[in-house]
């Protein structure tokens, strides 16, 4: 009976990843302080959402949607809503999924005992990367207009979920630029 648990027990350990960071995972967007999801991203509010596309994709998005010919495409985007002017700026990031393989731990182990060089060092962890947009928005007195008792709060999730819908149903960026 010892002898089967014991060995359930390694069986188990030896085909088992242990995760040691796991990303969040977002339904459509979230608001929250920056600096709380990730610490290089400012302490303002923002309107975060999880990015499927490649890399600089929503950058390309931006640039074409606001027609600003690759001058400060992530700062001071201007747009207006109920005949206020307000700003965006926009932070792309990742945040990977990182697990710990034991199998390849284990091979290298034991290999470093038979004093052979270990070979599956590249596959003792694994990581699988969350991309995920951040959008701050202010107003020209510098206002952290996400916060949570500014007036138009409401308003400008709803521009601002509507321009991520638009985002990711998006193709081809040129489309945006008829619909505008």
């Amino acid at each position: 009976m010892k002898k089967s648990l014991s060995f359930l027990i390694i069986l188990f350990l030896i085909q088992s990843c242990i995760p040691l960071r796991v990303a969040p995972n977002i339904e459509s967007y979230k608001v929250t302080k920056g600096k709380r999801f990730q610490r290089f991203l400012p302490k303002k509010q923002l309107f975060i959402f999880e990015d499927p596309k490649e890399a600089d994709e929503f950058f390309y998005y931006v640039d074409t949607k606001f027609g600003l010919k690759d001058t400060y495409v992530d700062i001071n985007v201007p747009f207006c809503i109920n005949d206020n002017q307000y700003y965006f700026s926009f932070y792309e990031t990742e945040i990977p999924d990182k697990t710990l393989n034991l199998v390849p731990v284990l091979i290298d182990g034991l290999l470093s005992r038979a004093d052979i060089d270990p070979m599956l060092e590249e596959a003792h962890e694994s990581r699988k990367g969350n991309y995920y947009v951040g959008i701050e928005v202010y107003n020209e007195d510098g206002e952290d207009c996400l916060h949570g008792d500014y007036e138009s709060k409401k308003e400008i999730i709803e521009f601002l979920n509507s321009m991520r819908n638009e985002y990711l149903n998006t193709n081809n960026y040129n489309e945006v630029v008829f619909k505008n």
